[in-house]
């Protein structure tokens, strides 16, 4: 006699249930890998269109133009290390004043300011990230450049004068007056993230930590070990937007296409010599200059990106929020 039991079938109707669902996913899974990859191959058609256009300098001068200093185009000599150079010193420069003030102020909206404040607190950096570029740059020319040319920079040259940081003369425009602009530009983005990212950190995490007898300043310490990769990706959006801004810098960096140690000294940065220039492009070569100019702000801005992402992974070591490692 045969005892075996045989196996139950699935039903037609459960069959039917199922398969809707499997299609679904399958559609689900194959939209999203189109989208995500048409982002790659966007990036990489921009490259290789931007590489064409400046394939003529690239031929002529290789390398040379990257650590050429002597950007001159009535004689057709073309360098841009000095626009790469004022490019990475005024950004540098607004993320040294607006990092800091960035997560203090996001410490201070998501643990410390009462409820009647938060609001008022967050609203004031939003509507900072909505003030267009150009207003910035207008208040910067009437209000910043004077106040540094007349208050700010005299003192410093008088007593840290000796300093090639801070040596004279002083204008006004400068690397000094574009990196604060920068940094009162990226302050909303780099608090808005911040703030989000300490939000998502699990509350239980601090409050283990004040229940262990820890004071509300090791207990932030605790919540921001957790929050780093993504404070850190935040900085990076700030940077992000440092190095590509354009109007604004240009109205107050004084785009002179020099290479000075001084932080008074005007300079000039990629994307300003491209939005000043490329009009008066009257040649093929000069042309191609400014594309190749456009190809290295490209590629400082993944290089930038590939740091970040190589420091983050050095100070995590793959620990996400949240979560220990």
């Amino acid at each position: 006699m045969d005892t075996t039991v045989p196996s139950p079938q699935p039903s037609a109707s459960l069959i039917g249930r199922l398969r809707p669902a499997h299609a679904g996913d399958f559609v689900f899974h194959a939209v999203t890998f189109v989208f995500a990859f048409s982002v790659l191959v966007l990036i990489a058609l921009m490259l290789f269109e931007m590489l064409r256009g400046s394939w003529l300098t690239i031929s002529r001068y290789g390398l040379a133009f990257v650590y050429g200093t002597d950007w001159n185009p009535p004689v057709e000599r073309f360098g841009a290390l000095p626009f790469v150079y004022g490019t990475i010193v005024s950004s540098g420069v607004a993320l040294v004043v607006a990092v800091p003030i960035s997560i203090a102020v996001a410490l201070f909206v998501t643990y410390q300011a009462p409820m009647a404040l938060r609001r008022p607190v967050i609203s004031v950096v939003e509507l900072l990230a909505a003030i267009p570029s150009v207003a910035f740059g207008l208040w910067g020319i009437f209000v910043l450049v004077p106040f540094m040319r007349d208050t700010v920079a005299p003192p410093f040259i008088s007593a840290l004068g000796w300093m090639p940081l801070f040596e004279g003369p002083s204008y006004g425009v400068g690397m000094l007056t574009s990196g604060l602009i920068l940094a009162i530009m990226i302050t909303p983005i780099v608090t808005a993230v911040s703030r989000d990212v300490l939000a998502a950190v699990p509350q239980h995490q601090r409050d283990g930590a004040l229940a262990l007898g820890a004071t509300q300043w090791e207990a932030v310490r605790v919540v921001f070990q957790y929050a780093l990769p993504g404070i850190t990706g935040a900085i990076i959006l700030g940077l992000a937007r440092a190095v590509g801004e354009t109007m604004a810098v240009t109205m107050v960096i004084g785009n002179r296409a020099d290479i000075n140690a001084s932080l008074f000294a005007p300079g000039y940065s990629m994307a300003s010599v491209i939005a000043n220039e490329f009009p008066e492009a009257n040649s093929k070569l000069y042309m191609s200059a400014l594309i190749e100019v456009g190809v290295l702000l490209f590629l400082v801005s993944f290089g930038v990106r590939a740091l970040a992402q190589l420091l983050v992974w050095r100070a995590t070591r793959g620990r996400s929020i949240g979560r220990e490692g």
